[in-house]
């Protein structure tokens, strides 16, 4: 009983943190979406703006295409080059960011919002997105970063592992494309192909601007046009393909590292999926939960095969995926790599207790509130939202969602969707035959 009166109070409390992120929505006169939240707690305000333009929308002879377009937009803009942008930003103290997976391609800014300083951060912010530039010099730098980055990383067992992972997984699915690209088809991408997919892909009818901060609404409402007048106005159509079930199998590759690097996976979910919650609730108690999780109880706290083991969900726009992963001495990782079968398959047919459940519960609904705890959070949640359509209400309904989630929903949920003979596994580092 006092176990359930906790999780009650803490629902109560986390709601009341986040009662007051009344989120407003409209779109601009160019069709972009706009996410909005006026906050006058510090004279601070934070954009952000993103699109359809992940790495899902390269293609295997043009792979890292959408990356390079997405770090070639801050190096020269509008008239101004990078050094310019960077010495604007600066003398009024504002902050450039980005994000890109699979999905998205976002930049985002961070500006006091002072008359002064804002309305240049602004300008500034509104040429990179709309009026970049490509410069040729720069852009055969950034081509030579990415492809000594890719020759460095070829060689770490981690991503050796990650990379071949993916493309068991997704085979010839556009989710199974390296973000960063490869050496050879960085080296080739030209002038035009930039050119190309920001007409294509950074279209006004596709763009999703969240904004938090010192402003009005009616202001807002001012930044957001200023970001989307002059951008593409053809529309992006393109789609991502639904994801198949890979064909289960094991790969092992040599390598000198001490540890052999385990990684698992297998399509996991939408980010609108239907089951996210009991699928969210389920990993925790699984193998999201650190030391608490059943995975780490097994294989670390009962038999020390390793020091870390972890899985999750990463929900897309189609199935992203389910992953574990660990690390092991090689002459431990078949039998680390049975073991972690094991749990999981058991996890599977039978599901969690109900003591596991409530403690998941508790840890979630808890930690909730840290989630939103900063405007920079708050407005990852807002992009999110508008990019994946979820509704105004997601945040209201989070707790209420992972509270009603049962013991009998995490087996189905599990049970329908992982199956063992559809997961793909590398070991990285095997043991020497």
């Amino acid at each position: 009983m006092k176990k359930y009166i906790f999780v009650l109070l803490i629902s109560i409390y986390s709601q009341s943190v986040f009662a007051s992120l009344a989120i407003q929505f409209w779109q601009t006169s160019a069709g972009a979406r706009v996410y909005f939240v006026e906050n006058h707690a510090l004279p601070i305000v934070d954009v952000s703006i993103e699109f359809a333009a992940g790495s899902s929308k390269d293609t295997p002879e043009k792979s890292g295409l959408a990356n390079l377009t997405r770090r070639m937009l801050k190096l020269g803009a509008g008239g101004l080059s990078e050094d310019e942008i960077a010495n604007a930003l600066a003398d009024v103290g504002a902050q450039l960011g980005s994000n890109f997976d699979a999905d998205r391609a976002g930049i985002s800014l961070r500006t006091l919002s002072h008359s002064r300083e804002r309305k240049q951060a602004l300008d500034i912010f509104s040429r990179i997105i709309q009026h970049p530039e490509f410069p040729q010099d720069i852009l055969q730098r950034e081509k030579n970063r990415i492809i000594a980055s890719i020759k460095e990383s070829s060689t770490k067992p981690d991503y050796i592992a990650g990379l071949t992972l993916m493309k068991m997984l997704y085979g010839d699915h556009p989710y199974g494309l390296n973000g960063p690209g490869e050496i050879d088809t960085v080296a080739a991408l030209q002038l035009k192909d930039l050119h190309k997919f920001y007409q294509s892909h950074y279209v006004a009818a596709n763009a999703v601007i969240a904004i938090i901060g010192d402003i009005s609404k009616q202001e807002a409402a001012g930044i957001a046009e200023s970001l989307t007048n002059d951008l593409p106005h053809k529309l992006d159509s393109s789609s991502i393909p639904p994801v198949k079930d890979p064909r289960g199998q094991i790969k092992r590759i040599a390598h000198p590292a001490t540890q052999s690097h385990i990684q698992l996976a297998h399509p996991g979910m939408r980010r609108s999926d239907p089951d996210y919650f009991p699928l969210l609730v389920g990993n925790y108690i699984l193998g999201g939960g650190g030391f608490v999780s059943r995975l780490m109880e097994e294989i670390r706290q009962q038999r020390g095969l390793a020091y870390s083991v972890y899985s999750f969900f990463a929900p897309l726009r189609e199935k992203g995926p389910f992953q574990i992963g660990l690390q092991t001495k090689k002459e431990q990782s078949e039998e680390a790599l049975a073991l972690t079968q094991a749990v999981l398959k058991d996890f599977i047919a039978k599901g969690p207790s109900e003591q596991e459940l409530i403690a998941a519960k508790q840890n979630l609904i808890g930690g909730f509130p840290l989630r939103l705890d900063s405007n920079s959070k708050i407005l990852g949640y807002l992009a999110m939202i508008g990019f994946y359509n979820l509704p105004l209400t997601y945040l209201d309904d989070y707790l209420k969602a992972v509270e009603a989630v049962t013991t009998a929903q995490i087996k189905d949920a599990f049970s329908r969707r992982i199956h063992p003979e559809h997961i793909v596994t590398v070991i990285v580092g095997a043991v020497d035959e």
